[in-house]
């Protein structure tokens, strides 16, 4: 499946984010969007951010895994992950999710 093709051409027109294949990223005032696109059988290992993330499926699966507990989230399920949380996360499905990043 081609990267970001999910998305409407403004959306693709972002710039990525460094280091994260098939991610884009819109940088505003309090709060960066991201735009995540992930094969099948993708795993991010346990990892914390500096930031409070909302995010919300839009296509596809995940296995999140946070403070010991997993949830399968699937196409309109939100998730919250607070920053400092040490998390991970398996995309079950090819995935499309958009992420809120909000600094603190």
């Amino acid at each position: 499946m081609p990267k970001n093709t999910e998305f409407p051409e403004p959306i693709r027109r972002l710039p990525p984010l460094a280091g994260h294949d098939g991610t884009l990223k819109l940088d505003a005032e309090g709060c960066d969007v991201v735009f995540a696109t992930y094969t099948a059988g993708t795993v991010l290992e346990p990892h914390h951010h500096e930031t409070d993330n909302v995010g919300v499926v839009t296509r596809g699966a995940i296995l999140l895994t946070m403070e010991g507990k997993s949830e399968r989230l699937g196409p309109g399920d939100w998730y919250h992950v607070p920053a400092g949380t040490i998390h991970a996360a398996e995309f079950l499905e090819d995935t499309t999710e958009v992420e809120f990043w909000f600094h603190n």
